[in-house]
């Protein structure tokens, strides 16, 4: 990596790179670095002094070229660890019309997914759970929280919140929840979502490879039964960078 980037960063490269001042050369040839791959997702930048050595540039230079790839998401400042490259993100789009796991729509678009798990057990619900989902106080719960990672990019935490009645194992969960519950008998059939910008906050943000207070979309899904029994509560947070949600609409005869 050292003599990577004193190469990539030789005064006599960042000269000839046109007119402009000093930092947005560097910036355009960092930027270049990340998106050729020369500099890889989660790779760590040495120290803003050695940087403005390779280069023979001022600190401050250094300091504002890398401060323009971190507002660009391409660069995250993670504190007490450095900065570190980030994946150029394509965007995904989901549809609003159609009811289906985060594991069946990456799955659609060819992409290879797996889960961090954050949390999975049975617990008692808490006030808001029992009230969604129409618990008693002595029932309890499966809670599911996951990274959600699509070919090696975390885009989405997820924690989702089901009966024991409809879950009473969650270890059985192993990849998507909706065909987990499909397999009891229990798959939903409709929900009600909530979607709301949402400025991500530590630990999130590590955990999304973002740095903290970008924006996010915060999702609620409610979950029903073909009986109109809610089978799951989910609250989700989404990278910004990384997904649109996209809705059909048609012209109402009303």
């Amino acid at each position: 990596m050292t003599e990577l980037l004193a190469a990539i960063l030789s005064p006599e490269r960042l000269q000839a790179g046109g007119s402009g001042p000093l930092y947005l050369k560097l910036r355009q040839t960092l930027e270049e670095a990340i998106q050729s791959g020369k500099l890889n997702h989660g790779d760590a930048l040495p120290p803003e002094r050695d940087l403005a050595d390779y280069a023979s540039i001022s600190r401050v230079t250094v300091r504002k070229a890398v401060d323009d790839l971190v507002k660009d998401g391409l660069l995250v400042r993670r504190h007490g660890s450095g900065t570190f490259v980030v994946k150029p993100v394509s965007k995904v789009q989901q549809s609003l019309s159609r009811l289906t796991s985060f594991t069946e729509d990456m799955a659609r678009r060819g992409l290879t997914t797996r889960a961090q798990w954050l949390d999975r057990g049975l617990f008692h619900p808490s006030p808001d759970e029992m009230m969604i989902l129409g618990l008693p106080a002595d029932a309890l719960v499966a809670r599911l929280g996951r990274l959600r990672i699509a070919d090696d990019m975390p885009l989405a935490i997820e924690r989702a919140c089901i009966s024991s009645e409809f879950l009473p194992d969650p270890a059985q969960v192993t990849g998507s929840l909706y065909a987990a519950l499909g397999q009891r008998g229990y798959r939903p059939v409709r929900a009600v979502q909530r979607i709301s910008a949402y400025n991500i906050k530590e630990p999130d943000a590590a955990l999304l490879g973002v740095t903290a207070g970008v924006a996010g979309l915060s999702i609620e899904r409610v979950s029903y039964l073909a009986s109109g029994r809610v089978v799951e509560f989910t609250r989700s947070l989404y990278r910004g960078d990384a997904y649109d949600f996209v809705a059909e609409l048609t012209l109402s005869d009303t």
